[in-house]
Parts: structure tokens; C-alpha cells; sequence
């Protein structure tokens, strides 16, 4: 069985996530510290500001680091996807950097969060979205969402209103989603169970 450690690094909606894997029977430990631990598979959840999720996060910055770049499946979700680029909009304060871009304020005139359901369109197909199409529901809660340097990390777009933003990136064994898989139904349940297969596989 796969060892899957959810990082809490105190931004929040851990639970959800902790308990959506582990109906997938994976074996699933809550973290506060990536120190001394033999992981399969990680995930960096979050809600909340860019500034506090960059502050917390990078006491782990080198071990999250060093676990991408051993080939460890990393999921970021939401904020903790966002933590993932170089910095944001948002607020101060700097992100991982293993993706290259920034996140940016949605440039839409709707009203802002967009919070709720909305269509995926998969434009790049990759282990994590086997057996998504394009038009199943996601479920969100956001105002800024990335803009990658490079466009070949855009797994996945989603449309607000009058913009186009990226819901899903990734590389190799890293990757991300703007909206809560955990909280997206049977779409969601696929791509975490997705996540966990590859953890399995490593």
C-alpha cells in the first residue's frame, strides 16, 4: 500500500483531503513536518491568502523540493497548487518556484470568487485526467488561478464569464488543480484515485 503524506501547513482543509484519499484505501498521514519520512506521494492542500500559505510553506521549501526531484508523485490543490509558482498577485511573499509563472487575478468582469461548479476542458492528456473528459463538473473556490511561463504545463482549462484560465497543470510527477478534487464528485474521485495509482506504481 502507497504512504501518502497531506502537509499541513497551517492554511487549512486538511480533513477533506486526508478522508477523500483514504476512501480510495490509500494509507494517508497527516504532516507538520516533511523531516525523516519515507513518502510515496504528497499533497499540498490549502485555502486562504498567497502571503500566509508562502510564509508557512517554506520551512519545507527544500524537502518538497528534494522529493519532486526524487520522482515523488506531489499534488498541489488550490492554494497549495498556487505555492507551486514563483509568487502571486495576491499578496507578498514567494512561492516554491518549481513551476515558473505567476498567479494572477482573474481578468474578468463576473463577480469574484468564482465559487462553485464548472466545466474542465482537457487540452494536454496525462496520467493524472485518465478517464476525465472535457465538459465534466469541478468544483471551485478562487480569485486568482496561475499563468505559467510555460504552456505545456496546462493539463486542463476552465472558462468564468468573459476568461480562460488553467484548472489543472503538471510535469512529469508534479501537478495541480485550481478547484477541490476532493469536493468535485465522481470527477474528482477519478482524479484522486488517479493520484494514488501513481503513488502506487513508483
Amino acid at each position: 500500500m502507497s504512504k501518502i503524506g497531506v502537509l499541513n501547513y497551517g492554511v487549512g482543509n486538511l480533513f477533506s483531503v486526508v478522508s477523500a484519499l483514504r476512501r480510495l484505501g490509500a494509507e494517508v498521514e497527516l504532516l507538520s513536518s516533511l523531516n525523516g519520512v519515507e513518502l510515496d506521494g504528497l499533497v499540498l492542500p490549502g485555502v486562504g491568502n498567497f502571503t500566509e500559505g508562502s510564509k508557512n510553506i517554506h520551512a519545507h521549501r527544500e524537502k518538497i523540493i528534494d522529493l519532486v526531484g526524487a520522482g515523488t508523485p506531489t499534488l498541489g490543490i488550490c492554494l497549495g497548487m498556487q505555492l507551486l509558482f514563483d509568487e502571486s498577485e495576491e499578496g507578498e511573499g514567494r512561492g516554491l518556484g518549481v513551476f515558473g509563472g505567476r498567479v494572477i487575478r482573474l481578468r474578468t468582469s463576473a463577480k469574484l470568487p468564482h465559487i462553485g461548479w464548472n466545466k474542465l476542458y482537457v487540452v494536454r492528456r496525462s496520467e493524472l485526467l485518465e478517464g476525465v473528459s472535457s465538459g465534466e463538473w469541478v468544483y471551485f473556490v478562487h480569485t486568482f488561478a496561475p499563468d505559467p511561463l510555460d504552456d505545456s504545463l496546462v493539463l486542463a482549462l476552465t472558462r468564468y464569464s468573459d476568461v480562460e484560465f488553467p484548472s489543472v497543470v503538471g510535469s512529469n510527477n508534479l501537478f495541480g488543480t485550481q478547484f477541490h478534487p476532493e469536493k468535485s464528485g465522481e470527477t474528482g474521485k477519478k482524479i484522486l484515485k488517479n493520484f494514488v495509482r501513481l503513488c502506487v506504481r513508483r
